[in-house]
């Protein structure tokens, strides 16, 4: 899992607004990395790692929120909200396939198959949630989140 980058210039002594300005921009520079790579099915980390920048974006709006003005914060948020769920469908698949292959590699052949055929069903789901995810992904929405969340940083008082 990818660590949470060190934000420089954090000072207790320093207005709260400014903190919220550093932390916001350091949190959504994380997601805009990590969105590389991220619909490769084949390395699911990258989804897992785009996913927690999301959850750590999340928290840092959470507890800056009486910096921000309501409107551009509550949307801001909402958007937000709704990549880190449109990460979550893929990531759960994700997850129980990873299970499943494990079972049905321990378990004899007969028992696989049945296995193997859930497995098969749920990569039908991951891929239709990467389709989810890559319609979320599109260059225009993410640019325009970025530039929302840029203008909330801006925008702390």
């Amino acid at each position: 899992m990818a660590r949470a980058r060190a934000i420089d210039g954090l000072d207790p002594a320093r207005p709260y607004a400014e903190a919220a300005q550093r932390i916001l921009a350091v949190r959504a520079a994380e997601v805009a990395e990590h969105s590389a790579g991220v619909l490769d099915v084949a390395d699911t980390e990258r989804l897992h790692d785009m996913r927690v920048a999301t959850r750590r974006l999340r928290a840092a709006l959470e507890a800056f929120e009486p910096c921000f003005p309501a409107r551009l914060w509550r949307s801001t948020l909402n958007d937000v909200k709704r990549l880190a769920e449109t990460l979550g469908e893929r990531r759960d698949r994700d997850v129980a396939i990873a299970s499943l292959e494990r079972v049905a590699d321990a378990v004899p052949p007969s028992d696989a198959i049945g296995i193997r055929s859930l497995v098969a069903e749920l990569r039908r789901e991951q891929a239709a949630a990467n389709e989810k995810l890559a319609r979320h992904l599109t260059e225009e929405r993410s640019s325009t989140l970025g530039e929302r969340l840029r203008e909330l940083a801006e925008s702390a008082a």
